[in-house]
C-alpha cells in the first residue's frame, strides 16, 4: 500500500516558488523600457536563432526569461490567441492587457495544479496612439501580473539591475540613448564587463512607422553606433 506524505499547501507552494525562482535567477536578464518614440526591449543573448525578444502582433511584443522551451511553448500561444482574436473580431480589438491575463491565467493554473511549475518570467509590450498609451505587463511563474511603469528588468541580477537603471532612467530618451544606458545597465551586473553587439539582442516597437506592425529588430551595427 503506497503512501503519500501530506505537505502543508504553504509549504508546497514556498517549495515551488523557490524551485521557479532558481530556474529564472539562472537565465540573463531582459530590460523593458520606454523612450520617446516606442517600447525597448534589450537582452544579452549570444545565441543568434534562439530568441528571447519577438513580436506577437502588429502593436505588441513579447520578451521571457528562463527556461527557453516553457517561454518559447507561451509565445507561440500567444501568437495564436492574438491571431484568433484578430480574425473573430478585428486587429484593433487585440490588446497586450487581454494577453496579459491570458497569461497569468494558464501560469497560475500550471503553478498550483502541475507537479513542476513553468521556471519563466515574461513580459508583454504594446504601443498604441501616443506616449500615454505604451504598456508594459509583468507576468510572472505563478500568474502574477504588474503593469509597470517607465522601465522593468526581469531575469538574472534584476533587483541589482533595477536599481542601477532607476538612477539612470529619464522619461523622453532617444532610441539610441535608451540603448546605450540599457547596454551599461546589463554589462555592470554580475560585474562591470565589455558586452559586444554580437551578444546583444534588441527590438523595438516604434510607433512613428508607417506600417501596420510596429516591432523591428536592431541589426547589431545600429546598436553598436547606439552604444558608442
Amino acid at each position: 500500500m503506497s503512501f503519500m506524505p501530506y505537505v502543508a499547501p504553504e509549504q508546497l507552494m514556498k517549495d515551488r516558488s523557490e524551485y521557479a525562482h532558481k530556474g529564472i535567477a539562472r537565465g540573463r536578464s531582459v530590460i523593458g523600457l520606454e523612450y520617446a518614440d516606442g517600447l525597448l526591449f534589450l537582452a544579452e543573448n549570444p545565441s543568434a536563432t534562439l530568441h528571447k525578444i519577438s513580436e506577437i502582433y502588429d502593436r505588441i511584443a513579447f520578451a521571457g526569461v528562463g527556461k527557453y522551451s516553457e517561454f518559447e511553448e507561451l509565445r507561440i500561444a500567444g501568437i495564436r490567441l492574438a491571431d484568433l482574436r484578430g480574425y473573430a473580431y478585428g486587429r484593433e480589438d487585440v490588446k497586450a492587457r487581454d494577453l496579459a491575463n491570458a497569461y497569468s491565467q494558464a501560469l497560475s493554473s500550471i503553478f498550483t495544479q502541475q507537479l513542476k511549475p513553468y521556471e519563466v518570467e515574461i513580459l508583454v509590450g504594446e504601443v498604441d496612439g501616443e506616449a500615454g498609451g505604451t504598456s508594459i505587463y509583468h507576468v510572472l511563474f505563478d500568474g502574477s501580473v504588474t503593469d509597470e511603469q517607465g522601465f522593468v528588468v526581469i531575469g538574472g541580477q534584476a533587483e541589482r539591475l533595477t536599481e542601477a537603471l532607476r538612477t539612470r532612467y529619464e522619461p523622453g530618451w532617444d532610441l539610441a540613448t535608451a540603448v546605450r544606458t540599457a547596454i551599461g545597465v546589463l554589462a555592470s551586473a554580475p560585474e562591470p564587463r565589455d558586452l559586444p553587439a554580437e551578444q546583444i539582442e534588441a527590438g523595438v516597437l516604434d510607433r512613428t512607422r508607417p506600417q501596420r506592425r510596429k516591432f523591428r529588430r536592431l541589426a547589431p551595427e545600429e546598436i553598436e553606433r547606439a552604444a558608442s
